[in-house]
Protein backbone atom coordinates (compact mmCIF):
# COMPACT_ATOMS: atom_id res chain seq x y z
CA UNK A 1 0.00 0.00 0.00
CA UNK A 2 1.00 3.66 -0.22
CA UNK A 3 3.09 4.94 2.64
CA UNK A 4 1.23 8.25 3.01
CA UNK A 5 -2.07 8.16 4.88
CA UNK A 6 -4.78 10.59 5.89
CA UNK A 7 -3.63 12.59 8.91
CA UNK A 8 0.08 12.11 8.30
CA UNK A 9 2.52 15.03 8.04
CA UNK A 10 5.39 15.43 5.58
CA UNK A 11 8.46 17.64 6.02
CA UNK A 12 10.71 18.11 2.97
CA UNK A 13 13.97 19.80 2.03
CA UNK A 14 14.27 20.65 -1.67
CA UNK A 15 16.67 22.11 -4.25
CA UNK A 16 15.28 23.32 -7.60
CA UNK A 17 16.95 24.70 -10.69
CA UNK A 18 15.23 28.04 -11.37
CA UNK A 19 14.82 29.02 -15.03
CA UNK A 20 14.11 32.76 -15.17
CA UNK A 21 11.99 34.59 -17.72
CA UNK A 22 14.02 36.50 -20.34
CA UNK A 23 12.36 39.76 -19.21
CA UNK A 24 14.59 39.75 -16.13
CA UNK A 25 17.84 39.41 -18.13
CA UNK A 26 19.22 37.12 -15.38
CA UNK A 27 21.03 33.82 -15.41
CA UNK A 28 19.34 30.69 -14.10
CA UNK A 29 19.76 30.13 -10.38
CA UNK A 30 18.89 27.67 -7.63
CA UNK A 31 15.95 27.68 -5.20
CA UNK A 32 16.68 25.88 -1.93
CA UNK A 33 14.26 25.58 0.97
CA UNK A 34 11.80 23.43 2.81
CA UNK A 35 8.12 22.66 3.10
CA UNK A 36 5.61 21.05 5.43
CA UNK A 37 2.37 19.37 4.42
CA UNK A 38 -0.66 17.61 5.84
CA UNK A 39 -2.56 14.76 4.13
CA UNK A 40 -6.25 15.71 4.08
CA UNK A 41 -6.95 12.27 2.56
CA UNK A 42 -4.73 9.31 1.64
CA UNK A 43 -4.07 11.05 -1.72
CA UNK A 44 -4.40 14.83 -1.22
CA UNK A 45 -1.65 16.81 0.53
CA UNK A 46 -1.93 20.48 1.50
CA UNK A 47 1.61 21.87 1.39
CA UNK A 48 3.31 25.14 2.45
CA UNK A 49 6.88 25.89 1.39
CA UNK A 50 9.53 28.63 1.53
CA UNK A 51 12.67 28.82 -0.60
CA UNK A 52 15.61 31.21 -1.10
CA UNK A 53 17.22 31.92 -4.46
CA UNK A 54 20.96 31.29 -4.78
CA UNK A 55 23.48 32.19 -7.51
CA UNK A 56 21.18 34.66 -9.26
CA UNK A 57 22.80 37.59 -11.05
CA UNK A 58 22.14 39.92 -13.97
CA UNK A 59 23.77 38.82 -17.21
CA UNK A 60 25.21 42.21 -18.10
CA UNK A 61 26.19 43.77 -14.75
CA UNK A 62 26.83 40.53 -12.83
CA UNK A 63 25.11 42.11 -9.82
CA UNK A 64 23.82 39.43 -7.48
CA UNK A 65 20.08 39.17 -6.80
CA UNK A 66 18.55 38.12 -3.50
CA UNK A 67 15.13 36.55 -3.59
CA UNK A 68 12.61 34.21 -2.05
CA UNK A 69 9.52 32.23 -3.02
CA UNK A 70 6.66 31.38 -0.66
CA UNK A 71 4.18 28.82 -1.96
CA UNK A 72 0.91 27.16 -0.95
CA UNK A 73 -0.23 24.20 -3.02
CA UNK A 74 -2.45 21.15 -3.11
CA UNK A 75 -0.79 17.94 -4.26
CA UNK A 76 -2.78 14.95 -5.56
CA UNK A 77 -0.99 11.59 -5.46
CA UNK A 78 -1.81 8.57 -7.62
CA UNK A 79 -1.40 4.85 -7.06
CA UNK A 80 -1.21 2.57 -4.06
CA UNK A 81 2.45 1.50 -4.22
CA UNK A 82 5.58 3.04 -2.72
CA UNK A 83 6.18 4.94 -5.97
CA UNK A 84 3.50 7.63 -6.37
CA UNK A 85 3.21 10.09 -9.28
CA UNK A 86 1.59 13.42 -8.42
CA UNK A 87 0.21 16.65 -9.84
CA UNK A 88 0.12 19.95 -7.94
CA UNK A 89 -1.47 23.37 -8.18
CA UNK A 90 -1.33 26.48 -6.01
CA UNK A 91 -0.21 30.05 -5.51
CA UNK A 92 3.19 31.58 -4.80
CA UNK A 93 4.60 34.96 -3.77
CA UNK A 94 7.99 35.83 -5.29
CA UNK A 95 10.34 38.61 -4.19
CA UNK A 96 13.53 39.59 -6.11
CA UNK A 97 15.88 42.33 -4.86
CA UNK A 98 19.15 43.18 -6.67
CA UNK A 99 21.97 43.87 -4.24
CA UNK A 100 22.98 47.51 -3.87
CA UNK A 101 19.56 48.80 -5.01
CA UNK A 102 16.24 49.71 -3.42
CA UNK A 103 14.36 47.71 -6.05
CA UNK A 104 12.13 44.98 -4.65
CA UNK A 105 10.18 43.18 -7.36
CA UNK A 106 7.19 41.38 -5.90
CA UNK A 107 4.69 39.31 -7.80
CA UNK A 108 1.96 36.76 -7.15
CA UNK A 109 2.25 33.60 -9.23
CA UNK A 110 0.07 30.64 -10.14
CA UNK A 111 1.85 27.29 -9.88
CA UNK A 112 1.27 23.92 -11.52
CA UNK A 113 3.53 20.92 -11.32
CA UNK A 114 4.07 17.22 -11.96
CA UNK A 115 6.46 14.77 -10.37
CA UNK A 116 7.00 11.47 -8.64
CA UNK A 117 7.71 10.36 -5.08
CA UNK A 118 9.43 7.18 -3.99
CA UNK A 119 8.68 6.16 -0.39
CA UNK A 120 11.80 4.28 0.69
CA UNK A 121 10.12 3.04 3.90
CA UNK A 122 7.42 4.12 6.35
CA UNK A 123 9.07 7.48 7.00
CA UNK A 124 11.51 8.55 4.27
CA UNK A 125 10.89 9.53 0.65
CA UNK A 126 12.70 11.13 -2.29
CA UNK A 127 11.03 13.31 -4.90
CA UNK A 128 11.66 14.68 -8.38
CA UNK A 129 9.41 17.21 -10.10
CA UNK A 130 8.89 20.15 -12.45
CA UNK A 131 6.84 23.31 -11.74
CA UNK A 132 5.56 26.02 -14.07
CA UNK A 133 4.99 29.49 -12.58
CA UNK A 134 2.94 32.30 -14.13
CA UNK A 135 3.33 35.82 -12.68
CA UNK A 136 0.11 37.82 -12.61
CA UNK A 137 1.89 41.20 -12.34
CA UNK A 138 4.26 40.86 -15.31
CA UNK A 139 2.66 38.09 -17.36
CA UNK A 140 5.96 36.20 -17.13
CA UNK A 141 6.26 32.41 -17.26
CA UNK A 142 9.08 30.64 -15.40
CA UNK A 143 10.09 27.07 -14.62
CA UNK A 144 11.79 25.17 -11.86
CA UNK A 145 12.83 21.52 -11.70
CA UNK A 146 14.53 19.67 -8.92
CA UNK A 147 14.63 17.05 -6.23
CA UNK A 148 13.60 16.73 -2.61
CA UNK A 149 14.21 14.55 0.43
CA UNK A 150 11.51 14.23 3.06
CA UNK A 151 10.16 12.56 6.18
CA UNK A 152 6.58 11.37 6.68
CA UNK A 153 5.13 11.23 10.21
CA UNK A 154 2.05 9.27 11.11
CA UNK A 155 1.89 6.62 8.39
CA UNK A 156 1.87 2.97 9.34
CA UNK A 157 2.03 -0.15 7.25
CA UNK A 158 -0.95 -2.44 7.33
CA UNK A 159 0.24 -5.87 8.35
CA UNK A 160 -1.33 -8.89 6.71
CA UNK A 161 -3.42 -10.73 9.25
CA UNK A 162 -3.75 -14.48 8.97
CA UNK A 163 -6.79 -15.80 10.73
CA UNK A 164 -6.08 -18.81 12.87
CA UNK A 165 -8.28 -20.82 15.12
CA UNK A 166 -7.61 -19.61 18.63
CA UNK A 167 -6.18 -22.14 21.01
CA UNK A 168 -8.56 -22.99 23.79
CA UNK A 169 -7.79 -20.82 26.75
CA UNK A 170 -8.13 -22.07 30.28
CA UNK A 171 -10.92 -20.31 32.05
CA UNK A 172 -9.49 -18.42 35.02
CA UNK A 173 -11.17 -18.53 38.35
CA UNK A 174 -13.21 -15.38 38.80
CA UNK A 175 -11.64 -12.96 41.25
CA UNK A 176 -13.54 -12.88 44.52
CA UNK A 177 -15.81 -9.91 44.93
CA UNK A 178 -14.95 -7.86 47.99
CA UNK A 179 -17.27 -5.62 49.98
CA UNK A 180 -16.43 -3.11 52.67
CA UNK A 181 -18.27 -3.84 55.94
CA UNK A 182 -18.36 -1.34 58.83
CA UNK A 183 -19.49 -2.03 62.38
CA UNK A 184 -20.20 0.91 64.71
CA UNK A 185 -20.58 0.97 68.50
CA UNK A 186 -22.43 3.70 70.43
CA UNK A 187 -22.65 3.37 74.25
CA UNK A 188 -24.51 5.97 76.35
CA UNK A 189 -23.70 6.68 80.00
CA UNK A 190 -25.60 7.99 83.01
CA UNK A 191 -24.77 11.45 84.35
CA UNK A 192 -21.28 11.61 85.90
CA UNK A 193 -20.83 7.82 85.48
CA UNK A 194 -18.29 5.66 83.67
CA UNK A 195 -20.14 2.38 84.31
CA UNK A 196 -21.38 0.51 81.24
CA UNK A 197 -25.12 -0.01 81.37
CA UNK A 198 -26.27 -3.65 80.92
CA UNK A 199 -28.22 -2.97 77.70
CA UNK A 200 -24.98 -2.18 75.86
CA UNK A 201 -23.13 -5.42 76.75
CA UNK A 202 -24.56 -7.23 73.71
CA UNK A 203 -23.37 -4.46 71.35
CA UNK A 204 -19.88 -4.67 72.82
CA UNK A 205 -19.88 -8.47 72.39
CA UNK A 206 -20.92 -8.09 68.72
CA UNK A 207 -18.06 -5.68 68.02
CA UNK A 208 -15.62 -8.01 69.78
CA UNK A 209 -16.79 -11.00 67.69
CA UNK A 210 -16.30 -9.01 64.48
CA UNK A 211 -12.76 -8.04 65.49
CA UNK A 212 -11.92 -11.65 66.35
CA UNK A 213 -13.27 -12.77 62.94
CA UNK A 214 -11.07 -10.21 61.15
CA UNK A 215 -7.86 -10.11 63.20
CA UNK A 216 -6.22 -7.40 61.05
CA UNK A 217 -8.63 -4.63 62.04
CA UNK A 218 -8.00 -2.19 64.88
CA UNK A 219 -10.14 0.47 66.52
CA UNK A 220 -9.99 3.54 68.73
CA UNK A 221 -12.61 3.94 71.47
CA UNK A 222 -13.55 7.62 71.87
CA UNK A 223 -15.17 8.99 75.04
CA UNK A 224 -17.31 12.13 75.39
CA UNK A 225 -19.31 14.05 78.04
CA UNK A 226 -22.01 16.67 78.24
CA UNK A 227 -21.15 20.26 79.16
CA UNK A 228 -21.97 20.04 82.88
CA UNK A 229 -18.80 20.42 84.98
CA UNK A 230 -15.37 21.87 84.35
CA UNK A 231 -13.34 21.13 81.24
CA UNK A 232 -10.67 19.30 83.23
CA UNK A 233 -13.20 17.13 85.06
CA UNK A 234 -15.04 16.27 81.85
CA UNK A 235 -11.79 15.42 80.10
CA UNK A 236 -10.94 12.90 82.81
CA UNK A 237 -14.49 11.51 82.80
CA UNK A 238 -14.41 11.01 79.01
CA UNK A 239 -11.11 9.12 79.29
CA UNK A 240 -12.56 6.87 82.04
CA UNK A 241 -15.61 6.10 79.92
CA UNK A 242 -13.46 5.26 76.85
CA UNK A 243 -11.18 3.04 78.93
CA UNK A 244 -14.18 1.21 80.42
CA UNK A 245 -15.37 0.19 76.92
CA UNK A 246 -11.81 -0.72 75.88
CA UNK A 247 -11.48 -3.02 78.91
CA UNK A 248 -14.86 -4.57 78.08
CA UNK A 249 -13.67 -5.41 74.54
CA UNK A 250 -10.46 -6.92 75.92
CA UNK A 251 -12.60 -8.90 78.36
CA UNK A 252 -14.47 -10.35 75.36
CA UNK A 253 -11.22 -11.72 73.92
CA UNK A 254 -9.87 -8.88 71.75
CA UNK A 255 -6.09 -8.37 72.00
CA UNK A 256 -5.38 -5.12 73.85
CA UNK A 257 -2.85 -4.04 71.20
CA UNK A 258 -5.70 -3.73 68.72
CA UNK A 259 -7.80 -1.37 70.85
CA UNK A 260 -6.78 2.16 71.87
CA UNK A 261 -8.82 4.77 73.71
CA UNK A 262 -9.07 8.56 73.72
CA UNK A 263 -11.12 11.14 75.60
CA UNK A 264 -12.45 14.38 74.15
CA UNK A 265 -14.33 15.78 77.15
CA UNK A 266 -17.17 18.07 76.18
CA UNK A 267 -15.46 19.36 73.00
CA UNK A 268 -17.38 17.25 70.45
CA UNK A 269 -21.10 17.36 71.21
CA UNK A 270 -23.54 15.74 68.78
CA UNK A 271 -26.66 17.23 70.36
CA UNK A 272 -27.82 20.39 72.15
CA UNK A 273 -26.38 20.53 75.68
CA UNK A 274 -29.12 22.91 76.76
CA UNK A 275 -31.69 20.06 76.94
CA UNK A 276 -31.80 16.88 79.02
CA UNK A 277 -32.20 14.79 75.89
CA UNK A 278 -29.23 16.46 74.18
CA UNK A 279 -26.96 16.06 77.22
CA UNK A 280 -27.96 12.37 77.44
CA UNK A 281 -26.86 11.80 73.82
CA UNK A 282 -23.53 13.59 74.42
CA UNK A 283 -22.63 11.30 77.37
CA UNK A 284 -21.32 8.61 75.06
CA UNK A 285 -18.50 6.37 73.83
CA UNK A 286 -18.09 5.67 70.11
CA UNK A 287 -16.03 3.11 68.20
CA UNK A 288 -16.04 1.71 64.69
CA UNK A 289 -14.19 -0.94 62.66
CA UNK A 290 -14.12 -1.58 58.92
CA UNK A 291 -13.00 -4.69 57.00
CA UNK A 292 -12.99 -5.96 53.41
CA UNK A 293 -15.28 -9.01 53.34
CA UNK A 294 -15.42 -11.53 50.48
CA UNK A 295 -18.90 -11.81 48.99
CA UNK A 296 -19.82 -15.30 47.79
Amino acid sequence: MAMSQQGSVEVEAFADRYFTDSMYDMNDGTLVGGSIGYFLTDDVLLNVGLGKYENLEFDDTKNEVDGSLFQVEAVHHFGESNVRPYISAGLAHQELEPEGTNINDRTTMAMAGVGIKNYLNENFFVKAGVDALYGFDHGNTEWQAGVGLGINFGSKKEEAVVAAAPAPMPQPEPAPEMQSVRVELDVLFDFDKDTIRPEYRQDIQSLAEFMKTYPSVTTTVEGHTDSVGSDAYNQNLSERRANAVREALIGEGVDGSRVSSAGYGESRPIADNSTDEGRSMNRRVEAEVEAEVEVR
